[in-house]
């Protein structure tokens, strides 16, 4: 596998631990929490390895144009935005507001990775659920994954309704359009169905089970490759290659998923034919981001806040 040695640059994970704990125990959650939170759960979705196709702490997976460091760089680039979008859901901002902030933010991280797109997909996701977090906190509710859908759903959902009728010009979005997928849009206006219907169940029964962090994190991910149409795939290696890795998902699954003693074998090895394939998971890598994100606040009942 494609594995090159990452350079631990002392700056960075200085800068990086200074909000490893964003979250203090004891006291309300502020759109500050919910924006800081949303950097460190992109770091925990960058560290988990194995993760077939994708970047990792020491795999750049699929891709030969970023590593590590690039999703380091862009990760510091974003925290300010996460915060300033949480700020404006809280402010009732209009969608407009949002997807300027968006726009904005999308600009400083092509500028910190030399125009490298790590994080496009997480900045309209995990932007529009600081957003809606805001929201909920600003009135005075109880932050919980049905509160964050419902508030994104009631507020903005309208607004990218219409923003779905524009046609994409990036590679994900055209390649969602001359498949008949489901676009980017589309599904947040349908309030992340993947993220609340699949990843947050499967993220609860992971812990249930009694599965470290890491292993739930891996069996959510799985869970999410096993049954989005997601266009990062779709884009790489066309219908065949979304099913194929669609298959390989739903195989890992039946095997007892991160359950079973051999799971880190089989999802390497499964990693191995992703980067023969150059197919990589971005949507499911960004919606794990978006559960982790929800696990940092200790938004989901039954499992504790980490922070």
């Amino acid at each position: 596998m494609n594995r090159p040695v990452l350079a631990h640059d002392s700056a960075w994970h200085s800068a990086w631990r200074s909000d490893r704990h964003p979250v203090s125990a004891g006291r309300g959650l502020t759109a500050s929490d919910i924006g800081r939170a949303a950097a460190v759960a992109l770091h925990d979705e960058l560290a988990l390895s194995p993760k077939p196709g994708l970047v990792t702490l020491t795999s750049n997976g699929s891709h030969r144009d970023m590593d590590a460091r690039t999703f380091m760089r862009s990760i510091s680039s974003l925290r300010r935005y996460f915060v300033r979008i949480a700020h404006l859901g809280a402010m009732d901002a209009d969608f407009p507001a949002l997807e300027r902030a968006g726009i904005e933010a999308e600009a400083r991280m092509l500028e910190a990775t030399g125009g490298i797109n790590t994080h496009r997909g997480a900045i309209f996701l995990l932007g529009l659920l600081c957003a809606s977090a805001g929201a909920v906190v600003a009135g005075h509710r109880r932050l919980t994954p049905e509160s964050i859908r419902r508030t994104l759903i009631e507020r903005w959902g309208a607004a990218l309704a219409q923003r779905a009728l524009r046609p994409s010009t990036l590679p994900g979005g055209t390649a969602a359009r001359r498949l008949g997928l489901r676009s980017a849009s589309e599904e947040a206006a349908l309030g992340f169905p993947a993220v609340f219907e699949t990843a947050v169940p499967a993220m609860r029964s992971a812990v249930a089970r009694g599965l470290p962090r890491e292993r739930a994190q891996l069996d959510t991910l799985f869970h999410l490759m096993a049954t989005l149409d997601d266009s990062n795939l779709a884009h790489r290696g066309g219908l065949e290659g979304l099913r194929f890795a669609q298959r390989a998902a739903r195989g890992f699954l039946e095997q007892g998923g991160a359950s079973a003693p051999d799971a880190l074998a089989r999802a390497d090895a499964i990693a191995t034919d992703f980067e023969a394939r150059r197919l990589s998971p971005g949507g499911a890598a960004d919606m794990l981001a978006a559960v982790c994100w929800m696990r940092r606040l200790g938004a989901i009942e039954g499992i504790e806040r980490i922070g």
